[in-house]
């Protein structure tokens, strides 16, 4: 079987990765990184949101080997560093902003890459960015509240 190098979240993992494995197995299954989560399998939910690159991809359809060589971050990477939590999830806790959680990690994933490309989001770019995410809970409305108490954090502490 294929083996890869994949680099992510700054380390390096050597998967094994047949033709059109799906990066969300090699994540979970070889990585041991189970924060990505496996929702629909289509790409349509958003579940399975990671960076690759700094954009937001979904990892239930991308092939693990068309990322070798690229920049991964997951859930597990986002904070600055160890034991800080990304303004994101401070928010995302401090708004109770999960009521079922499961697709939170991609709901988080996308809303991170949204404030890294445009930290003073406005509603309509909340809304465009997050459309492919689906929260079957409706929790919409805490979503775009903690995407904004996050963006008035990171502008407020300079972060980005």
């Amino acid at each position: 079987m294929p083996k890869i190098t994949l680099s992510i979240n700054q380390q390096d993992y050597q998967v094994e990765a047949p033709s059109g494995m799906p990066l969300l197995w090699a994540i979970r299954e070889q990585c041991g990184l189970t924060g990505t989560k496996f929702g629909c399998g289509i790409a349509q939910c958003g579940a399975c949101t990671v960076h690759v690159d700094g954009k937001p991809v979904r990892s239930c359809i991308t092939p693990a080997a068309s990322v070798e060589g690229k920049k991964i971050t997951t859930i597990e990477g986002i904070a600055p560093k160890p034991d800080v939590l990304h303004e994101v999830q401070k928010a995302w806790i401090e708004l109770q902003t999960p009521q079922c959680g499961y697709c939170q990690s991609g709901q988080i994933m996308s809303a991170v890459a949204l404030l890294n490309e445009n930290p003073n989001p406005s509603d309509s770019d909340i809304d465009e960015a997050m459309s492919g995410n689906i929260c079957r809970c409706g929790m919409y409305g805490r979503i775009r509240a903690a995407i904004k108490q996050a963006s008035a954090a990171i502008q407020q502490n300079d972060i980005l």
